[in-house]
Parts: C-alpha cells; sequence; structure tokens
C-alpha cells in the first residue's frame, strides 16, 4: 500500500457548532506530523467540481470559537451517483489526495463508506452532527452547543408560558433521534418530552395530559422531536381538540439550533477527534469513525457507525418523569 502524503478534509450535510474546531485541528495536527492538508469546499460537490486548495496553519488561525464550517457544507445528490463518485475519485487523482477526512453525520458517513469500498480510498469519519445519532461515540460535534441553545430558548419561552398561563409545545431537531429532546427537556425542567424512542402502544399525549396538568400547574412545557407526521403542530392541535379549556402555543426551533458559538466541550471534542484522526492514518487505519467513548478515544468501523441504532438509555425518561412531578 502506498504511503499517504496528501490528506483531504472536508464537511458535509448538516453544518454542526465545532466543526471549524475540527478541521483546525485536522490541519495542525496532519501538518505537524509532515502531511499535506487540502481543504475541500461544499463537500462532496466540491470534490468533484476540485474546489480544493492547500492549507496551511494560517487557514485555520482564529476559527476554533466560530459556529458554522470554514469549508461550507452541502447535500450533494451527485455524489450519490455512480459518475459522481467516478467525477470525486478522478479530482482526488488529479490532486494526489491519498486519504479523506470527512466531518459530519449519517448521509455523510454513509457516503465515505460506499466511496471508500468502491475506490478503495482511505476515508476516515469523524461524528459532525448536531444529532448525536451515531453509534460508538458517547456525544456527536455539535450536539452540547445545540442542547445549550435549546436549554437557553426554552428558558426564555417559560417566561411567557408561566406569564400566560399557557402550554408550549416545543419543537427541536433530532431526526429520528429522541437525544435532543429528552436531554434539553430535563435540563430546562419541562414538563414532559415526546421522542419516538418512547412511541410504544401507549399515546404519549394522553399519558402526559393525564399525569402533567394539574390545578396547581397551568403552565407547561412540553419538548418534541421533529416528525413529519407527529411534530409540535400535530399535538397542539390534538390538545385544542381534545381539551379545549387549555390555552396551546407552539414554538418550532428550526435552524436557530444549528448555529453559535461552540461551548467548551464541542471544541475539546472536536479537537481530540481531529487528532485522532491523523493518528488513524499514522496508524494504518481504514474507512473508521473517531469517536470518544468514556473519555478514550476510539475507533469504530463506518459500517457500524451509521448501521448500529445508538443505544437509548431509558432511564433518563423516569428521571424526567418524577421531575416533571
Amino acid at each position: 500500500m502506498a504511503r499517504i502524503k496528501t490528506i483531504g478534509v472536508m464537511t458535509s450535510g448538516g453544518d454542526a457548532p465545532g466543526m471549524n474546531a475540527a478541521i483546525r485541528a485536522v490541519t495542525r495536527a496532519g501538518i505537524c506530523n509532515g502531511f499535506k492538508i487540502m481543504g475541500i469546499y461544499r463537500g462532496y460537490d466540491g470534490l468533484i467540481n476540485d474546489e480544493i486548495e492547500e492549507f496551511s496553519t494560517e487557514n485555520v488561525s482564529g476559527i476554533i470559537m466560530s459556529g458554522g464550517t470554514i469549508l461550507k457544507t452541502a447535500r450533494s445528490k451527485e455524489f450519490m451517483t455512480p459518475e459522481g463518485k467516478q467525477k470525486a475519485y478522478e479530482t482526488m487523482q488529479k490532486r494526489k489526495i491519498d486519504a479523506l477526512i470527512v466531518i459530519g453525520g449519517n448521509g455523510s458517513l454513509t457516503g465515505a463508506m460506499h466511496f471508500a469500498m468502491e475506490y478503495d480510498v482511505c476515508c476516515i469519519g469523524l461524528p459532525g452532527t448536531i444529532d448525536n445519532d451515531l453509534y460508538g461515540t458517547d456525544s456527536t460535534i455539535g450536539y452540547d452547543t445545540t442542547m445549550n441553545t435549546i436549554m437557553d430558548c426554552v428558558d426564555r419561552i417559560r417566561d411567557t408560558a408561566q406569564s400566560h398561563e399557557r402550554i408550549f409545545f416545543i419543537e427541536v431537531m433530532g431526526r429520528d433521534a429522541g437525544f435532543l429532546a429528552q436531554n434539553s427537556a430535563i435540563a430546562s425542567g419541562a414538563e414532559a418530552a415526546i421522542i419516538p424512542e418512547d412511541s410504544t402502544n401507549v399515546d404519549q399525549l394522553a399519558r402526559f395530559m393525564e399525569r402533567g396538568i394539574r390545578k396547581s400547574k397551568k403552565s407547561c412545557i412540553v419538548i418534541v422531536s421533529e416528525s413529519p407526521k407527529c411534530g409540535a403542530l400535530y399535538y397542539a392541535d390534538r390538545v385544542k381538540k381534545e381539551f379545549p379549556s387549555f390555552d396551546v402555543r407552539v414554538s418550532i426551533l428550526g435552524h436557530l439550533q444549528r448555529g453559535g458559538r461552540p461551548t467548551a466541550h464541542d471544541r475539546i471534542l472536536a479537537s481530540r477527534t481531529g487528532v485522532g484522526a491523523i493518528e488513524a492514518i499514522l496508524q494504518g487505519q481504514r474507512n473508521v469513525m473517531v469517536g470518544v467513548r468514556n473519555n478514550e478515544i476510539v475507533y469504530v468501523p463506518l459500517v457500524e457507525a451509521i448501521r448500529s441504532d445508538k443505544p437509548f438509555d431509558r432511564k433518563l425518561i423516569k428521571v424526567l418523569d418524577e421531575l416533571s412531578i
């Protein structure tokens, strides 16, 4: 196997606070260990279209505290086609890029896995997603910042909820994972969280209304994981029909959750996994995601990281239930 000399780094999919810290770590650790680092703009689209620049340590100065990503990001439909992958591989050959470090979530790392399998390219993934839904790492880059942003928003909304004695359904991101909703509900003192992991035959709304609404508690906060069918609007409409005596409002936090300065936790996680990605390449590892488990750097095969369901601690549901009485 030829020695790796040049490494490409990109951010892909939805942006997450801490991505810049990860770019900085990959660039500086790579240069420190004798690699040439190439910054690839706009994710896989940039790889296809040769939007690539050699990075020096100066390129990443002063970015650790910034949200978003200096490399920009995109969701590439073209890369999902055989022709798109072929173009991307040809760009890598032209630019003499020997390995890719992809900072992104489930879809981005899935793309990296298929690319690695089809073209025998060394791909290393970093878990950059606010959803915290990647298997094999305790936390993902951006998750902690987003949870703190949600908590701050809920604190502010609670002032209005209490002043007007309203029920607020607050919708947060998370896709098919309820980590953001459940933990931000605990952190903000919400009365309930409606999450996909708790979608048994029990009607979560009915259970909450029976347990959570008392004469002494006329204002309530319910955190709801986003869903095309059963989001915050769905539950608010149900309360209006089934419990017309309550004053109900909805707040969908949306892209507000993605931005902002990354927390210390996310900066450290991004820095450690960025350095870990370079160490993985030095060790000859291929097609793994770099995570942190029990405060130790771990290397998880990409196929495991994206295909295994991250375990949800159901004890958290009991914690919220008991604290919201």
